[in-house]
């Protein structure tokens, strides 16, 4: 019967004088009007195959799973290295002094790599460059594992951090481009907000036990027992959408000033924890770092194939979940290192039990962004959540702010845990959706490095300052009560050490609420009113469909033409 009918319609658009070389985008044009109005699988059926459709479509859900567990393997390695960092001193003998390059050495080469490793997706497909993410990051952590020395242990950090960046950018630009259109994008991102949030919590519960049960190598070697199987899974199921037949070449000057640039800001915030603000490579690496990153800019401005178009960031709403992103991570890594050493050193609890003392706030804030992004967000658009966000999150630091050493965990932690993973909820799924909302897909993978820079600069950038305020108030409080008439003024105290510590750790978060007001306000300023996520329909996705294969319809029929045209010539 439809069959009938198409060649009914095809009939009538000869009397009206179509020529015949339209009819097959005119039928594509009726199949997906057709399909948009629901009539759309019998009509398939009696249409010939498009070009598209002979790619093979991978299930998304497996998709969202895969890249799930790739994110969350970046995002473990964040926080699971930390817990093994005490332990892997005393086999390796280093300084305390030198121990913070265990993280730095990671932070400093994925921070600043990201934007490249986003473009390297968009230009040679992403499937590639995730699974050669995997392979080296998987690589570099059986090194680190097997490491004998502290130079070797940094050396498979930078590795780690290399890779991560070819990895991170290129999970979320391959989940946007599967979920684009798709009813179900909110939920995905919903999901995969949870993990980029929630799963550094995880990490120090697998860092802890994994440390206590085995070694602090198995907190390395766990991402081969990851990575591995993603890889081969990723190999099979994933499909390279790049399939462009010239690349545009890569913009040498924007990968230097932008690596130069993002690499000098987080060394400069490093270098002043461990050194001091007015050290000489504090000094220049923080004078180096703006006059960098704005020739970075001025170099896009001019640049035929920029690293970072810059319309990506100047959308207001793009631009508001960059900037919110990087001030929630920033106050946000707060908590997981100062409160580790509340609980480890304050309240005596081992590494585990202080991963699990995290784990409401995982918990809460899984379930807070599932709910926000299928539920919610439709009503309220993304500024109101990221505002409420904000604001709780500023509460739950004002929470840590009454810390005194005589605290406990039920009754004074776990509230403002509570509390935060409500916020952080709020914050990461919705803020990791708009910020590659409306993106072309051939620059899903430069918008989505964007959004892990933020996170990662953010997050490098707030604990090293919070950490350099806790330092200054901790040696400040110990100068003012260093004499004996306080410790008999305070007999029921923990002692001067533990008194101090909590003053350094009450001082630091004082800061982190001035880090989420702060993200209040540019959220306020910057986003827009309405940034409400495009409704993905169905309706919209199939019409966007019906598009792409009347173009596939007429560059086919158009490649006819010429070779008709062609024969006919060579037989005249």
């Amino acid at each position: 019967m439809d069959n009938a009918n198409g060649r009914a319609a095809d009939e009538h658009m000869l009397r009206q004088g179509v020529a015949t070389d339209r009819l097959p985008a005119l039928r594509c044009y009726r199949q997906g009007m057709a399909e948009v109005d629901g009539r759309g699988a019998d009509l398939t059926a009696a249409q010939p195959t498009s070009v598209a459709s002979t790619d093979r479509e991978p299930n998304r859900w497996a998709v969202l799973a895969l890249l799930s567990v790739a994110q969350l393997m970046v995002v473990l390695d964040a926080t699971i290295v930390t817990i093994a960092i005490p332990s892997a001193q005393n086999a390796l003998h280093f300084s305390t002094e030198s121990r913070q390059w265990v993280v730095t050495a990671y932070a400093l080469a994925f921070g600043s790599l990201l934007l490249l490793g986003g473009k390297l997706g968009d230009l040679f497909g992403r499937k590639w460059t995730l699974i050669a993410g995997l392979t080296g990051f998987s690589i570099a952590s059986a090194i680190g594992g097997l490491a004998q020395s502290f130079g070797m242990l940094v050396t498979a950090r930078t590795l780690q951090g290399t890779f991560g960046a070819l990895l991170a950018p290129s999970a979320l630009g391959l989940l946007t481009v599967t979920f684009a259109g798709s009813p179900d994008r909110p939920t995905a991102f919903g999901i995969f907000g949870a993990i980029a949030g929630g799963g550094a919590s995880l990490g120090l519960i697998l860092g802890g036990a994994l440390t206590q049960v085995l070694s602090w190598r198995w907190c390395l070697y766990v991402n081969l027992v990851i990575a591995v199987p993603t890889t081969i899974v990723a190999l099979r199921l994933l499909v390279n959408r790049n399939s462009a037949p010239g690349r545009d070449p890569i913009d040498i000057p924007g990968v230097l000033t932008s690596a130069l640039g993002l690499f000098a800001l987080v060394y400069g915030f490093s270098n002043a924890e461990t050194h001091s603000w007015s050290a000489t490579a504090t000094i220049v690496a923080l004078v180096a770092s703006p006059v960098l990153l704005s020739a970075f800019v001025l170099s896009e401005r001019r640049a035929e194939h920029p690293l970072l178009p810059l319309h990506i960031v100047w959308d207001r709403a793009r631009g508001g979940a960059y900037t919110t992103i990087a001030l929630a991570g920033a106050g946000v890594f707060a908590v997981f290192l100062f409160l580790t050493y509340f609980l480890q050193q304050q309240l005596g609890l081992s590494p585990l039990t202080t991963g699990l003392a995290f784990l409401p706030l995982t918990g809460v804030l899984v379930v807070t962004s599932t709910t926000v992004q299928t539920r919610v967000i439709q009503h309220t658009g993304v500024k109101p959540l990221v505002l409420a966000g904000t604001t709780l999150g500023a509460i739950a630091m004002f929470l840590l702010t009454r810390l005194t050493p005589g605290s406990g965990y039920a009754s004074d932690v776990l509230p403002s845990l509570l509390i935060l993973g409500l916020g952080m909820g709020c914050i990461f799924a919705p803020a990791f959706s708009t910020a590659t909302l409306g993106v072309e897909g051939r620059e899903a993978g430069v918008a989505s490095a964007m959004v892990n820079t933020s996170q990662q600069v953010g997050g490098s950038v707030g604990t090293s300052l919070l950490s350099t305020i806790f330092a200054s108030a901790l040696a400040s409080y110990t100068a003012a009560h260093l004499h004996a008439s306080y410790t008999a003024a305070h007999p029921h105290t923990t002692g001067l050490a533990n008194a101090a510590a909590v003053h350094g750790y009450t001082t630091a978060f004082w800061w982190a609420v001035g880090i989420f007001v702060l993200g209040f306000l540019l959220a306020s300023a910057i986003l827009p009113g309405r940034a409400k996520p495009r409704a993905p329909t169905v309706k919209a996705a199939l019409a966007r469909h019906a598009i792409g294969n009347c173009h596939h319809f007429d560059a086919a029929d158009g490649a006819r033409h010429m070779v008709g045209a062609r024969t006919g010539a060579g037989g005249r």
